[in-house]
């Protein structure tokens, strides 16, 4: 039987398991064989040490998974790969709930080609970085009824992140701002090339005689 080396049977998650002979006050369980293809085999009721028994004839361990049945549920399994395949869910649990850093560049419709250049650079830097990016164009006193002039510039820093980037929010006036939210663009699959077709050969013409 394995030594599962872990105090209380705690489980990384939070949830607390009784393991092997750590499993005690009980003369019966209801017994589940895990398979290598994730089926289970349900041996039915047995005593506890016939139980412990057939997970060291296996190698395997006898992990209490419910406790308030009548009479409690034991499984055999490889307890380690268990905690492993539970962490690694968890890992990639958390990792897909990681919040998207967003990127903020300002601009003014004052705002050279020089400078424009620039800001578009770093956009790109960092939508390749898995980044959002916010774009905001500032009016400035009467700057408010050029509006439209805004709303150009930004369709030109579409065109110049159009490779990299789609539009998350299309834009829209915030007080006496423009703004729009670039979003990285979704990466694509290359398509395999298809095979090339058979050359076909000429038969030589006979020569007449």
């Amino acid at each position: 039987m394995r030594d599962t080396s872990l105090k209380g049977g705690v489980l990384i998650s939070g949830e607390e398991y009784r393991v092997n002979e750590q499993i005690r006050g009980v003369a019966k369980v209801r017994l589940i064989v895990a398979g290598d293809d994730a089926s289970n085999e349900n041996v039915g009721v047995v005593s506890l040490r016939e139980a412990l028994n057939i997970a060291a004839e296996r190698g395997l361990d006898l992990v209490e998974v419910a406790p308030n049945a009548e009479p409690p549920v034991c499984r055999v399994m490889d307890y380690s790969k268990f905690l492993y395949e539970r962490s690694k869910k968890e890992r990639e649990a958390r990792k897909a709930q990681k919040t998207i850093e967003v990127k903020e560049i300002r601009l003014q419709l004052k705002t050279n080609d020089y400078h424009l250049g620039f800001k578009v650079r770093d956009a790109r830097r960092w939508l390749g970085e898995g980044m959002k990016v916010k774009v905001r164009i500032k009016f400035v006193g009467r700057e408010i009824t050029y509006s439209d002039l805004g709303r150009a510039q930004m369709s030109e820093i579409i065109q110049e992140l159009q490779d990299v980037a789609v539009v998350e929010q299309a834009p829209m006036m915030e007080g006496k701002s423009l703004y729009m939210v670039l979003a990285p663009a979704p990466t694509k699959e290359k398509k395999p090339k298809p095979p090339a077709a058979p050359q076909t050969q000429t038969p030589p013409q006979q020569s007449k005689s």
